[in-house]
């Protein structure tokens, strides 16, 4: 199977983000969900690219690894074109948001473009790509957990919804934890409709508190699919070692 090549012209969903109620909504919430970034045919194009085996460097069975239930595949170089696109677009916005949180941290800044970050990647021998398609069956979930691939660590990835829940697929709602200092977890869930987009934290996020800012710890999972079978695109943005 070969996919079709998809230009910056045919994403006009990503010129439309409200990227200030979006970092708003990122510092309080510690997710944020965009409206559809793709459309019916570009979701429907991902989850086929995900049986194409030449579009993949590495495929995990979820339940061998104790991760959960459902298997996740990595994109090989060149990334299709989509999702090249939706990752070098949606980065210099999410770049601001991340050198923000740096600055409240204390933590070094990253790049301003994409291309500078793989640059950084590379000098610290992080060279695989990382974005992936998930695909849950009846019973499949994901295991709380974080992505982290090597020393340098961009803050903010994105998931995108490829099927439409409750017609496609029932259950499989993204859960997210925070993790606060001397308090009990909180936990959050996120129900994205079909191509719309949630950013959220790799590890951890700034949290204002009574001496000025510190780090709250975040994990992410899914939960069980009850009925039907769950894709998502997931963009991560820094590579792997």
């Amino acid at each position: 199977m070969t996919t079709s090549p998809t230009t910056t012209e045919e994403l006009p969903a990503l010129d439309r983000v409200d990227w200030d109620d979006l970092a708003a909504r990122l510092d309080r919430d510690g997710f944020a969900m965009t409206a559809p970034l793709l459309d019916p045919d570009q979701c429907r194009q991902m989850i086929d690219v995900f049986d194409d085996e030449d579009a993949f460097r590495s495929t995990i069975d979820m339940a061998r690894l104790s991760f959960g239930e459902g298997r996740y595949r990595y994109f090989a170089d060149p990334l299709p074109s989509l999702v090249q696109t939706v990752r070098t677009r949606l980065y210099p916005p999410l770049a601001q948001i991340a050198n923000r949180w740096a600055g409240l941290l204390g933590e070094d800044t990253f790049p301003e473009c994409h291309d500078g970050l793989v640059e950084a990647c590379a000098a610290a021998g992080q060279h695989k790509p990382t974005p992936l398609v998930l695909r849950y069956g009846p019973t499949g979930y994901n295991c709380l957990h974080q992505d982290v691939y090597g020393d340098l660590t961009f803050p903010l990835q994105v998931l995108v919804m490829l099927n439409t829940p409750d017609v496609d697929f029932t259950g499989g709602e993204s859960v997210f934890v925070e993790q606060r200092p001397r308090q009990q977890s909180r936990p959050m869930v996120a129900r994205p409709g079909l191509g719309q987009a949630v950013v959220f934290p790799v590890r951890h996020r700034p949290k204002q508190g009574s001496r000025g800012h510190h780090r709250v710890q975040m994990r992410h999972g899914v939960s069980a699919v009850h009925t039907g079978e769950r894709h998502v695109l997931g963009i991560i943005f820094h590579n792997a070692r």
